[in-house]
C-alpha cells in the first residue's frame, strides 16, 4: 500500500479548501481565519509558516479593513456635512450677498458693488456697459482707499432707465501717478442654493447672473 511522503508533496489539497463566499463578494474577518486555519492544517510539515509572517498577515488585514471602514465614515461625514452646508447656505434665499464679479444684474432699479482700491487712490471712476461694450453711465468716487461702495440707479447718463439684464463694471483710478484698473466686487440677490456635488459642494445661485461657489461669498446684507 502507497502512503503520501510529506517530503516529496509540499502541500495535499482536499477537493475544497476555500470557504464559501458570502452574498456581498467581499473577504470578511470571518473568511480570513477560515484561509488562515486550513493554511495551517494543510501546511508542509518540513516549512511549517513563520511567526512573524503570520503576525505580517493578520496586521495586514486588519490594517485593510480599518481602511475600509474609515473610508465608509468618511462618506458618510461627507454627506452630512454636504446637508449640513446646504441647510446653512438655504438661509440665503432672498438676501443679497457680496460676490468677485466685475458684472451684476440689473432688475430695473440698478445693482451696488464695490470697488477695491488695496491703497490711496484718486480720481475713481466705475463705468458701467451694455452687452454691446456700450458705456452707459459713469459713477465718480471722487478718491479713498480700501474698499469703496458705490450704487448704479439703472438708469442712463440722461436719466433713462436701462432694460433689464447682465451689465458689465470697469473701475479705473490714480494710483502713484498712473492710471490703473481696479477689481470690483457686485451686490447680487440669491434665488436659490443647489448641491452641486464634487469639489464645488454648495452652489449659491444668483437672480440674472447664475451659479456661484458658497465659499466666492464675501458677504450678506439684507435684500
Amino acid at each position: 500500500m502507497s502512503t503520501i511522503d510529506p517530503l516529496q508533496n509540499n502541500y495535499w489539497q482536499p477537493e475544497s479548501v476555500v470557504p464559501e463566499s458570502n452574498n456581498n463578494q467581499s473577504l470578511g474577518q470571518e473568511d480570513f481565519f477560515s484561509l488562515l486555519t486550513t493554511q495551517l492544517q494543510y501546511q508542509d510539515p518540513s516549512k511549517p509558516v513563520d511567526n512573524a509572517e503570520m503576525i505580517a498577515q493578520m496586521a495586514s488585514f486588519q490594517t485593510s479593513e480599518g481602511i475600509a471602514e474609515l473610508g465608509t465614515k468618511f462618506d458618510t461625514m461627507n454627506s452630512i456635512m454636504n446637508s449640513s452646508a446646504a441647510l446653512q447656505a438655504s438661509t440665503l434665499v432672498g438676501q443679497k450677498v457680496l460676490v468677485p464679479l466685475d458684472y451684476g444684474h440689473n432688475g430695473g432699479t440698478g445693482f451696488d458693488g464695490v470697488a477695491v482700491t488695496g491703497a490711496a487712490t484718486t480720481n475713481v471712476k466705475v463705468s458701467v456697459e451694455n452687452a454691446a461694450g456700450e458705456v452707459v453711465k459713469v459713477i465718480d468716487l471722487g478718491e479713498g482707499s480700501g474698499n469703496m461702495p458705490f450704487s448704479w440707479d439703472g438708469t442712463d447718463s440722461n436719466g433713462n432707465p436701462m432694460p433689464e439684464g447682465k451689465y458689465n463694471i470697469k473701475v479705473n483710478g490714480v494710483q502713484g501717478g498712473k492710471e490703473i484698473s481696479l477689481p470690483t466686487a457686485t451686490y447680487a440677490s440669491v434665488g436659490s442654493v443647489s448641491l452641486a456635488g464634487g469639489a464645488s459642494g454648495v452652489v449659491v445661485n444668483l437672480e440674472g447672473l447664475g451659479g456661484i461657489a458658497m465659499s466666492d461669498v464675501l458677504e450678506v446684507a439684507k435684500a
